[in-house]
């Protein structure tokens, strides 16, 4: 399933010593799990050889930390998050004064996209804004660490040396362990289409940055959406969403895809817009922006 070329690689990996901080982790359920799914043993075996390979606890001691807050939140609690209407940062005039800028020098493709989906060119560039600072901002760890590691802690008691001591209780601790498991099985999901994405790209799976939870590319996919939402603007064969023009695209498919259609009304486009990204401060960010980007016009 992985393409032959990386057993080049295979060569330089096989030798190199694993690091103490990788050969505490067992990858092996993984492995043989990812080789129940038809994935090349040998291959995989090169891959977490590898001691750019680590355990990355943050992404699942996050999540179930934020999953276990908002489920047993005492009534009346509100959060400095519910309180903010929309990210300031991405409202400052400098800033959209760059996203204006990036507009212009992209204004002929974002037009053609504007035909295609109905989508305003000024939403796809606020939602490119936020997601990854136009493109310059990809994220800070490998997708693949983020994925794999949540994908390895199916059980809590992996997890829990990370979590904050207070943060299991005998009242939540079913709840985080269901929890754990669903996410874990998520995360396995998305590993399985990174590796897949890597090797129709022809790239190391290691070699790809993401966000805490995995997304990547300049319009912030996760792995599996990129075969559902992606569209190869440029024509080369390929779905890229590290490419300007494929990322640009795919974002106006994935909310023509969520039901965007001409001259919606604001709240129908809210709507959409938080399918993006489940977030009301998210979507009021974007809607901002777009705004603002109109004005300049």
């Amino acid at each position: 399933m992985l393409p032959m070329r990386w057993i080049f690689s295979a060569i330089f990996f096989v030798i190199v010593a694993v690091s103490p901080a990788h050969a505490s982790s067992d990858w092996t359920p993984l492995i043989k799990r990812l080789v129940n799914d038809n994935f090349d043993e040998k291959i995989l075996q090169t891959i977490f050889a590898n001691p750019g390979v680590k355990f990355d606890p943050d992404a699942m001691s996050c999540k179930l930390k934020e999953l276990i807050n908002s489920r047993f939140r005492k009534p009346g609690t509100v959060t400095a998050g519910k309180r903010r209407e929309a990210y300031d940062r991405f409202l400052k005039p400098a800033t959209i004064a760059g996203a204006h800028s990036y507009t212009q020098r992209n204004i002929t493709t974002l037009k053609e996209i504007e035909k295609n989906y109905c989508v305003p060119k000024e939403v796809v560039v606020a939602i490119l804004l936020v997601e990854t600072d136009l493109g310059g901002f990809l994220g800070s760890r490998p997708a693949f660490n983020t994925l794999a590691s949540m994908a390895f802690s199916t059980n809590l008691d992996t997890i829990r040396p990370y979590l904050p001591p207070d943060l299991i209780t005998p009242e939540n601790e079913n709840f985080a362990a269901k929890r754990c498991h669903q996410k874990s099985d998520w995360a396995y999901r998305e590993l399985k289409a990174l590796i897949s994405y890597a090797s129709k790209r022809g790239v190391d799976p290691l070699s790809i940055p993401g966000s805490i939870y995995g997304a990547i590319g300049l319009c912030q996919f996760m792995p599996s959406q990129i075969s559902i939402y992606g569209i190869d603007a440029d024509s080369d064969g390929h779905i890229d969403v590290f490419s300007k023009d494929d990322a640009l695209s795919s974002i106006a498919n994935y909310l023509h895809r969520h039901g965007w259609k001409c001259n919606m009304r604001k709240v129908r486009q809210r709507q959409i817009i938080i399918a993006y990204n489940h977030s009301n401060i998210y979507a009021n960010t974007v809607l901002q922006i777009a705004e603002k980007l109109r004005q300049k016009n």
